[in-house]
């Protein structure tokens, strides 16, 4: 019999509308022995069943729900489950004949809260990033063998949201031998990812489409990409017919890997040059020098980690976004991004249009972009929803 939660009175609503999560101030009692990552069931203050979900006493969001059926049971059939439906979706979405890896797992938008599960070609990597996620890994592991019979396993919960769930970072193999270094093939172009060092669980799968419109614009363009980690976006840039392309990033190990994503990709060496510095500072060198660009990628990591940051980091990206806009040519594209999912896209429109404003210089939005099909966005949880792209037209 598992442990219950009781809700305060008229703080049903949210559950009804089946959004996954129950917060601190919501919960009116606690029922039975319950542990951190143990299953239980939400009652209504009427005692009426709402949802079968995981008890995180350290967070505010002290419940994360599995499941809004009352018959189906946490057990090992439901993470196959989970899995299969997963798998059934991205077999829709992608062309499997020339792209290997994607987002299997999108947290709550695919049914399982706190899990992320990322596949590079034969290595599934694994974010447990919640109390209950944490406390089902070997039944998650157990699934992903039966789903992915040919897929080795390896885990990096190595993100600071586990300290809120109060949890330690874990990092390490779950299942088989994963290499550190696996090639994938992505609109058959050839990326290496570093399973265990890379950023996230190695590498952003969410940016794939919009990698392919860098390409599309490239077209005998000049490319500066800033933040350009292992410079998958430049390599877009110069197979869709760039004159050259600058990749800016502080990593020595980035940019060397995106010389060599270059050379594996049998692309022009001649036309790539690496600089290793800090985008804001080579922005303002940029601007001071009179260097501009034809096309300009502004991909930065998230500025955005809490409400309480929203202001702070709104300023980040104005500056940003200024000194990205001064170094395209007249009649060339800028193309910015916003990873945070706190970031509201019409504010983000609003401080591109601030930023075009401060430069002096008029800019239209010709398309805008988000996260690749493989990271979902369930209607009852909006929160899903967090990469914002524009590609924009910058004039005199």
């Amino acid at each position: 019999m598992s442990a219950s939660i009781i809700l305060q009175p008229e703080r049903e609503k949210s559950l009804k509308r089946r959004h996954p999560w129950v917060f601190a101030s919501a919960v009116a009692n606690v029922k039975g022995r319950c542990r951190m990552g143990d299953t239980v069931d939400v009652y209504s203050s009427q005692g009426e069943w709402l949802g079968r979900g995981a008890y995180s006493p350290e967070s505010q969001i002290r419940v994360r729900i599995w499941t809004f059926n009352q018959q189906e049971p946490v057990d090992n059939g439901f993470f196959v489950r989970r899995l299969e439906q997963a798998m059934s979706l991205r077999r829709s979405v992608l062309d499997f004949t020339n792209t290997n890896s994607y987002r299997l797992i999108a947290s709550e938008s695919d049914g399982l809260p706190g899990v992320t599960i990322d596949v590079y070609n034969t290595v599934a990597v694994v974010q447990l990033l919640s109390a209950g996620a944490d406390k089902q890994r070997k039944k998650i592991v157990w699934a992903l063998n039966k789903v992915l019979p040919d897929c080795s396993v390896y885990e990096r919960s190595d993100v600071d949201v586990r300290k809120k769930e109060g949890l330690e970072p874990v990092t390490g193999p779950l299942s088989g031998e994963p290499p550190q270094q696996v090639e994938i093939l992505e609109n058959n172009l050839r990326i290496k990812v570093d399973i265990i060092n890379g950023h996230k669980t190695g590498f952003y799968l969410d940016q794939r489409d919009s990698r392919a419109r860098a390409g599309h614009y490239a077209k005998d363009k000049s490319v500066l990409n800033c933040f350009s980690y292992t410079g998958t976006f430049s390599c877009y840039a110069l197979a869709g017919g760039a004159t050259s392309i600058t990749n800016v990033d502080v990593s020595d190990s980035a940019l060397s890997l995106a010389a060599e994503h270059i050379r594996l990709n049998n692309l022009d060496e001649t036309k790539a040059e690496m600089v290793n510095g800090d985008v804001f500072e080579v922005l303002r060198q940029y601007h001071e020098q009179q260097r501009q660009f034809e096309m300009v990628i502004l991909d930065p990591p998230k500025f955005v980690d809490s409400k309480a940051s929203l202001n702070r980091a709104a300023r980040g990206y104005k500056d940003i976004n200024m000194y990205g806009i001064h170094a395209v040519k007249p009649g060339g594209f800028l193309l910015t991004f916003s990873c945070s999912g706190l970031m509201p896209a019409d504010l983000f429109q609003k401080i591109v249009a601030d930023a075009a404003l401060d430069a002096g210089r008029t800019v239209k939005i010709v398309e805008r972009l988000t996260q690749a099909s493989d990271h979902p966005v369930i209607t009852t949880y909006p929160e899903g929803y967090y990469l914002k792209g524009l590609i924009c037209q910058v004039m005199d």
